[in-house]
C-alpha cells in the first residue's frame, strides 16, 4: 500500500468532522416581543479609551457592543456621544420590528458619527 493511502485517509476524515461541525444559523426573537419592552441602553468603557454600549429589555441584557458596529478592529466610539446616538438607533430598530437591529456605516454618518 502507497505511503499516501494514511494521509488520504486522514484528509478524508478531516474534511468529515469539519463537516459535522459546521455552526448553526444564527437565530434571533420575534422582534414583536419587544414591542411593550422597556428597552434601555448603557454607555460602557471599550479598548483604547473609547465606549461601546450594553441594550436591555425589560433589564435583562440583549445586546453587547463594545466596538464600532460594522467596522474591522476592536475599538469602540470616540465619544460616550457617539455611542448614545448609536444606541437609540438600535433600539429604534428594535421597536420597529428590525431583527437584527444592525447598522451599517451609511447610517453612523447620517447621524454624525465618524465612519473611522
Amino acid at each position: 500500500m502507497p505511503r499516501t493511502a494514511p494521509i488520504i485517509s486522514f484528509l478524508m476524515a478531516l474534511c468529515s468532522f469539519a463537516q459535522a461541525q459546521t455552526p448553526a444559523q444564527a437565530t434571533f426573537p420575534d422582534a414583536a416581543q419587544f414591542q411593550q419592552s422597556n428597552i434601555t441602553y448603557k454607555i460602557i468603557p471599550a479598548e483604547g479609551n473609547t465606549y461601546g454600549y450594553d441594550i436591555y429589555t425589560d433589564g435583562n441584557l440583549m445586546i453587547h457592543q463594545p466596538t464600532k458596529p460594522g467596522m474591522a478592529g476592536n475599538r469602540g466610539f470616540d465619544t460616550k456621544e457617539g455611542a448614545s446616538k448609536v444606541a437609540a438607533l438600535v433600539i429604534s430598530k428594535i421597536k420597529k420590528g428590525e431583527m437584527p437591529p444592525t447598522v451599517t456605516k451609511e447610517e453612523m454618518e447620517r447621524i454624525g458619527i465618524d465612519k473611522n
